[in-house]
């Protein structure tokens, strides 16, 4: 299943591409042939870590972290499955820029990444970087206490804007820092930890009206559940554009 960066390194350049790595982890790949990592869940760490059944990778790894080279990487909060301790240090070097919030400074020391200091950028609501073909401004989620620090972001690349909430519960007060039109809204359904589920996601689309919404952060772990189901009936019914996109699956826009 090790087969996504083949994938990802013979798609077309000249045009616009997102893949699906499984929870809320996606890859842009720009016109020019530049790679932007969002979330990255590659390993099986969070079950090694918190010891709990509920987080069994249920989902096959199709990546090796090392497999490409990304011109950036954005980690929006510290949860094992969004900064993937197994992965990310093997995913630095060459260059590659890691933006990520600014609870993340522990895993930061702990993974003793400092060597590449020059290259880590911490982020928060308000920030704006530009790494190659990416205009990336993060944006405030509301992740509760467990990650206050939590961001979500947004991506400008080839004349198109992806939204990736990050993990968040339904602020509807917040949502005029996303400007429109929106070409791309990637959003959880799980609806546990805080997260927005099916429904609500249904309520952020139709404010934002994007050109097509994809639902993220289910199907990984049993305890993170999340019905993909009942997200297609919602959105159907409200006809509503949207992109189920299977582990692995490449959307061109």
């Amino acid at each position: 299943m090790l087969d996504l960066a083949k994938k990802m390194l013979s798609a077309r350049t000249g045009q616009t591409h997102i893949f699906s790595v499984g929870q809320a982890g996606y890859i842009i790949k720009s016109s020019s042939g530049q790679l932007l990592a969002i979330d990255l869940y590659l390993s099986e760490c969070v079950e090694r870590v918190e010891g709990n059944k509920g987080f069994k990778r249920l989902l096959p790894r199709i990546l090796e972290p090392a497999a490409v080279r990304f011109d950036a990487v954005i980690c929006t909060h510290p949860h094992l499955d969004h900064f993937d301790v197994d992965s990310v240090p093997e995913m630095m070097g060459g260059g590659t820029k890691l933006l990520c919030s600014a609870g993340c400074v522990r895993l930061v020391k702990q993974l003793r990444l400092e060597y590449y200091k020059s290259d880590i950028i911490y982020v928060s609501p308000g920030s704006y970087e530009t790494v190659g073909d990416f205009d990336i401004k993060f944006v405030n989620c509301d992740h509760g206490t467990g990650a206050p620090d939590a961001v979500g972001v947004v991506v400008e690349v080839d004349g198109k804007t992806i939204y990736e909430t990050g993990d968040t519960c339904l602020r509807t007060d917040s949502q005029d820092e996303v400007e429109k039109p929106l070409d791309v809204l990637i959003a959880p359904i799980n609806g546990a930890y805080g997260n927005l589920d099916e429904e609500e996601c249904a309520v952020l689309a139709e404010l934002l009206a994007p050109g097509v919404t994809i639902p993220c952060h289910y199907g990984m772990f049993a305890a993170h559940h999340g019905d993909v189901g009942r997200f297609y009936d919602i959105m159907t019914e409200r006809e509503l554009p949207f992109l189920l996109m299977g582990q692995g699956e490449q959307y061109t826009l």
